[in-house]
Order: C-alpha cells, then structure tokens, then sequence
C-alpha cells in the first residue's frame, strides 16, 4: 500500500503493446531456432503464436491510448522476423535448400519484399486500408504451405514465395478488418 502511490501504472499500461510485441519477437526467434535445429514441425506453433501475439498488440496500444512511433517501428521490426524470416527459413530449410540458388534467391526475395512492405506501410499514412498484403498475412500463408510438403514439389514453393511477395509490395487496397 505505501508503494502503491509510487507505482505508475500508466506508464505499465503504456508498455504493454510494446511487451505483447516483443513477446511476438521473441516467438519468432524461437521459430528460427527450433528451424536451425531441424525441429521445423515444433515452429509451426511458434510462427502461429506470433500471429496471435501480433494481432493484439495493437488493440493494446489503441486501448490503452498508447500508441507511438516506436511501438509502430517495433511492431514492423517483430513482423519482419515472425512472418518474413522465419515462415521463409521454413520453406527454405524443409523444400528449397536442394534447389541452392533458386531457393536462396526465393526466400531472399520473399524476406526482403516484406521489409519494403512494412517500410512502406510505415511512412504513409493510415487512411483505414492497407496497400499490399500484410506481411502477418503473407506469413502465415507461408507457413501454412508447409503442411503441402509431403505432396508437393519444390517449385511450388518457389512460385507461392514469389507471388506473396509480389502480393505483398502491390497497390492492392485490402480494407482493415
């Protein structure tokens, strides 16, 4: 009770978009390592975890009058590894590392037209539709991709990394749900 008049809540309550971002990091860095330890099947869940986690962050952020540039920066900086590198190391690691350049060449792309999405999103301004795919949407597809694994050809995924990431870098206008 003394220390309750020293405690600012406001200042947790304004941090806790930014700790639900991070949370979504962390879970892509857990992604990417279990990847790098040939446990692709264990990310699937990670990957799908960051989904969950990135969806909320922001409803935090807009309930808790918290909103800030860094938090937005923060967000795209955690989208980038959940849904652009770790979806693609997974589609790199378990399809295309036999096809070497053509799989290289593929994730690379898919990785680095996500990062012009997020960049762009983030200097425009918001006027209620997004231009281009998410990248969280892109990721997920991505990610579940890897359940055609079994009964599907690397060049499939070569041609679904290809179009989701020109999808992603489009003028598309998708309304916000």
């Amino acid at each position: 009770m003394f220390l309750s008049r020293y405690f600012d809540y406001t200042k947790i309550k304004g941090q806790l978009a930014n700790a639900i971002t991070l949370t979504n990091l962390s879970f892509g860095i857990i992604a990417i390592i279990l990847i790098s330890r040939e446990l692709s099947h264990m990310s699937l869940v990670f990957i799908f975890l960051a989904a969950l986690f990135d969806r909320f962050d922001g409803m935090a952020a807009r309930h808790f009058h918290s909103e800030s540039m860094f938090g937005k920066e923060l967000d795209s900086l955690s989208d980038l590894v959940s849904f652009g590198v770790a979806p693609a190391l997974l589609i790199y690691m378990t399809d295309l590392s036999e096809m070497l350049w053509v799989g290289i060449a593929a994730t690379v792309f898919y990785i680095l037209a996500g990062a012009v999405r997020l960049a762009r999103y983030n200097v425009k301004e918001f006027d209620g539709a997004f231009y281009g795919v998410p990248i969280t949407v892109a990721g997920v597809l991505l990610t579940l991709c890897y359940f055609l694994s079994p009964y599907i050809g690397p060049q499939f995924f070569v041609i679904i990394m290809i179009i989701l990431g020109l999808a992603m870098v489009s003028n598309i206008r998708i309304a916000k749900v």
